[in-house]
């Protein structure tokens, strides 16, 4: 009976693989379809208002760049404010109060929030801000962000030509796509959700999101979806999916690029992958149920939008198919089970990313060499992100954790990779990795086929706990 249950586990578990990689699958066919669509510039005549929206916390090393980048900004004066959401403890404060007195000496209209609290965390700084403002539009922008100087006046261009919009989301560029393996692991990966991904969704009429930074609201659209709310870890999500299903239709613009910083350290990466999967589960929890009560939605979005809200709960059917592999290998219970569908449907996955590089960047065969790094980084995160999807599906209530940067600096953040050094999650990794090597072992005896399956994990996870250890034993090499 135990035998049967643990197979049939494992036969769902390949399924929702499958499942999962036809979804990238749509996803890629769309962006091919659609791709070549021209979307023509538009001029803005009638300059409407606005506020930028910074909201930062101990963001020492990055902050004032951001600052400066805000205050270029090609918008009229008069019709442009600015507002630093501050709910730093550290030095970043004197910081920000100095570089704001200098730029409103110059004429900026900026101002410097301090809320008596942080409570909601970034959604609660928003949220607070949005209550000191009068504007027509909301640009959002995180901490390590630099936008360019015409990055408003294209993005609401867009918006005014068609009050249908309530959100425009620009392409993620990268500051430091080169400094180490993980960072180039990192673009490659963010470059196929950017470039194929949210192109495929926005021109296929697909629900999308906003990403969190780089993308410009319409005010009303905030506040007809209930504005923002601290329920969940990814406020963004959430509200992205809230308006548009009020109607809301989103539009994506890969033209408009806004680089930020990639986090160099994986214990900062564990750190941020764990709040979006935590924080997208959540998402999944509250909005699935309204995705398809809503009678405006076809069967195809829905679809795609339950593959997209619930995109997390891949890591834990990781898990699950890792750890039944060798024993019910020992048991004679899959020997024969044709894993060939997933096999082939799984190579469409990396064919995203290429296609994304080639789309890019002129040197797209030199950038694809970071494969490797990227299955590292998706299959060796598939312990650290499980956790973190329970932890979703439970509801646990956590703190929201900031990923520290560092621009240029090469010194050590007490209030940001401090409190990391102590983790010692590459452990499990360890772990993990011995367990997939033994169920090499184990496949080489019985089932042959099931050895280059293993082999990637094994690999994955020992190159992650590298990573850990090599992190958790440097840190304190850093020197400014």
């Amino acid at each position: 009976m135990l035998l049967a249950l643990l197979t049939a586990v494992y036969v769902v578990c390949a399924f929702a693989l499958t499942a999962f990689a036809l979804g990238t699958t749509v996803l890629l066919i769309a962006y091919l379809r659609y791709r070549n669509e021209v979307v023509t510039p538009l001029q803005l005549h009638n300059f409407p208002t606005v506020a930028v929206q910074l909201p930062i916390y101990n963001e020492l090393f990055v902050v004032e760049r951001l600052l400066q980048a805000v205050a270029a900004l090609d918008y009229p004066r008069d019709r442009l404010w600015i507002q630093i959401l501050d709910d730093s403890t550290d030095s970043t404060t004197e910081l920000v109060a100095r570089t704001v007195a200098a730029l409103q000496q110059q004429g900026v209209n900026i101002a410097h929030v301090r809320r008596p609290n942080r409570e909601g965390y970034k959604a609660g700084a928003l949220a607070y801000g949005m209550t000191l403002l009068n504007v027509e539009y909301i640009a959002v922008l995180d901490a390590d962000f630099v936008p360019q100087p015409d990055f408003l006046q294209r993005t609401i261009a867009f918006l005014v030509s068609n009050p249908k919009i309530g959100m425009v989301q620009t392409r993620w560029g990268h500051l430091n796509p080169d400094d180490n393996a993980l960072t180039k692991g990192q673009a490659l990966a963010l470059d196929g959700h950017f470039v194929v991904e949210q192109t495929a969704r926005s021109r296929a009429g697909l629900l999308m999101n906003f990403n969190g930074s780089g993308g410009v609201w319409r005010v009303n659209a905030i506040n007809e979806a209930g504005g923002w709310r601290d329920e969940t870890l990814t406020e963004d999500l959430d509200l992205s999916y809230r308006a548009q299903l009020l109607g809301w239709r989103f539009a994506y613009m890969p033209d408009v690029v806004v680089p930020g910083e990639l986090p160099e350290h994986i214990a900062a990466y564990k750190q941020q992958q764990a709040r979006w999967a935590k924080g997208g589960t959540q998402v999944f929890r509250l909005m699935i149920f309204p995705v398809w009560r809503d009678p405006r939605l076809t069967l195809g979005q829905r679809l795609m939008a339950t593959m997209h809200l619930c995109q997390y709960l891949v890591n834990p059917v990781i898990m699950l198919m890792i750890l039944l592999t060798p024993p019910l290998l020992i048991m004679h219970a899959i020997q024969h089970l044709s894993l060939g569908v997933l096999g082939l449907v799984g190579l469409f996955p990396p064919l995203l990313y290429i296609i994304s590089q080639q789309a890019l960047y002129g040197n797209w065969k030199q950038k694809i060499l970071a494969l490797p790094a990227l299955v590292a980084l998706g299959t060796g995160m598939a312990w650290s992100n499980s956790r973190a999807v329970i932890s979703g599906l439970l509801n646990r209530r956590e703190e929201f954790k900031r990923t520290p940067k560092f621009a240029s600096v090469k010194a050590r953040n007490p209030n940001g990779y401090g409190g990391l050094m102590k983790q010692r999650g590459f452990l499990w990794e360890v772990l993990f990795s011995a367990y997939a090597l033994w169920g090499v072992w184990v496949a080489a005896r019985y089932a042959p086929g099931y050895i280059p399956y293993l082999l990637v994990y094994a690999v994955a996870f020992g190159v992650m706990a590298y990573w850990g250890a090599r992190d958790a034993l440097g840190f304190g090499t850093r020197t400014q």
